[in-house]
């Protein structure tokens, strides 16, 4: 993976600067990242198993899609490349949840926005490098998990999946729509 440009935002998510990844995780600089929930016709959202190879939060549960946004690129705009590069789709309409601070982890501070949409896995080509395997389960189910660590999540998975739920999380929330 090469070192992507990431903008570097202040507190009221206003570009300011830009920076490495790399840069930005070393020195705790905040920026800015994008999440999915795709749901089926039956409401149980896409989760995916990241690849023992990744650096961060290997062979556990994640949503649909995590992204950093890119220097330059919109949220949305995000969403959309996030999309195609991890599940291989480009179709799907999707609508923000909430527009949200958090801290990810140590020198991981970001400006995140959750999306979401509804999906069906026949369309599904996940990229192997990033993601070890996909599937659907329903927001009780997710909730057991939750709970029980029987199946361990990412942190901001977590997060968001508290949030979703209306529990208390470690979100900031700065807008719902």
């Amino acid at each position: 993976m090469t070192d992507e440009l990431l903008d570097i935002v202040n507190e009221k998510d206003e570009v300011i600067a830009t920076a490495t990844r790399s840069s930005v995780h070393e020195r705790g600089l905040l920026h800015r990242g994008v999440h999915v929930f795709l749901f089926d016709d039956a409401g149980r959202m896409l989760v995916q198993k990241r690849s023992a190879a990744r650096a961060q939060y290997p062979s556990v549960w994640d949503c649909s899609v995590s992204e950093h946004v890119k220097a330059g690129e919109s949220y949305h705009q995000a969403v959309r490349r996030g999309l195609l590069e991890e599940l291989g789709v480009g179709d799907v309409a999707v609508q923000p949840l909430v527009h949200f601070k958090m801290e990810y982890g140590p020198n991981d501070r970001e400006i995140s926005m959750l999306f979401e949409g509804v999906f069906n896995m026949d369309k599904v080509e996940f990229d192997p490098v990033e993601i070890e395997q996909v599937e659907y389960h329903s927001l009780a189910e997710l909730r057991s998990f939750l709970k029980s660590g029987e199946r361990p999540l990412s942190y901001w998975f977590e997060q968001l999946l508290l949030w979703a739920l209306k529990e208390p999380s470690a979100l900031q929330v700065l807008h719902t729509y």
